[in-house]
């Protein structure tokens, strides 16, 4: 029986991209949930036309929009095997969506990240402070919890019921490192799968900002020391 695959998507005014993205998702997906996360563009608008569920969630941050969509599949009928997290701004391959679940359809995998490793990576589609950053904040997971993970990429996918235990909390920039933590804590088995990498379209709302980068920092880091105590 195939798999019941949902993917959601955070999207925070990403109106010139969010259509491609969900055009190249594979037909494999049974439903594509957008998040908008307070968007003032036609974000919403493009997104309900290419064929997507469109959610609205005012309250500004990543992990918001992600608990959004969660909150929505759980008062489905018929819930998921699968779920999938992808950015909305075209910076990912939706194509490789396939390979991303794979590991879970056919070796019962619990978890799958989407590592985008350099050789893959387009030039200049991560800064030099997201290259740090992933790499210091996978360092210290290494270092602490023995883990083998060289990526926070946002393209990732893990078994419904694996991620409701998880009991996901975090607002913001810590979405992505607290699912590897806990997954981590609860002996979830996982695999790194390499994805390309492009040039989003539009502005990135976290690196490329100063601003935004130091607060990505202290969120990831501060993650990781309150679980290396615990």
């Amino acid at each position: 029986m195939k798999p019941i695959i949902k993917v959601i998507i955070p999207a925070y005014n990403e109106e010139d991209s969010i259509a491609n993205v969900i055009n190249d998702i594979p037909s494999i997906v049974n439903e594509v949930i957008v998040v908008s996360n307070n968007s003032t563009d036609n974000t919403e608008e493009n997104a309900k036309n290419a064929g997507a569920t469109v959610l609205k969630e005012n309250r500004r941050g990543y992990g918001y929009a992600c608990l959004k969509g969660m909150d929505y599949v759980a008062k489905q009928e018929t819930k998921p095997d699968i779920i999938v997290f992808l950015d909305g701004d075209y910076s990912d391959y939706p194509e490789q969506l396939t390979e991303i679940v794979n590991p879970i359809i056919n070796d019962n995998l619990d978890f799958v990240i989407g590592a985008r490793v350099q050789r893959l990576r387009e030039q200049g589609s991560m800064t030099p402070q997201q290259i740090f950053g992933n790499w210091l904040a996978t360092f210290l997971m290494k270092l602490f919890f023995g883990a083998k993970f060289t990526d926070l990429g946002p393209f990732r996918a893990i078994k419904y019921d694996k991620l409701l235990a998880l009991n996901m909390e975090d607002k913001t920039y810590g979405w992505t490192v607290e699912m590897q933590l806990k997954a981590l804590k609860q002996k979830l088995s996982y695999v790194e799968i390499p994805v390309k990498y492009r040039n989003r379209i539009g502005v990135s709302k976290v690196s490329g900002t100063v601003k935004g980068s130091i607060l990505a920092g202290v969120k990831i880091l501060g993650w990781i020391f309150k679980y290396s105590f615990k």
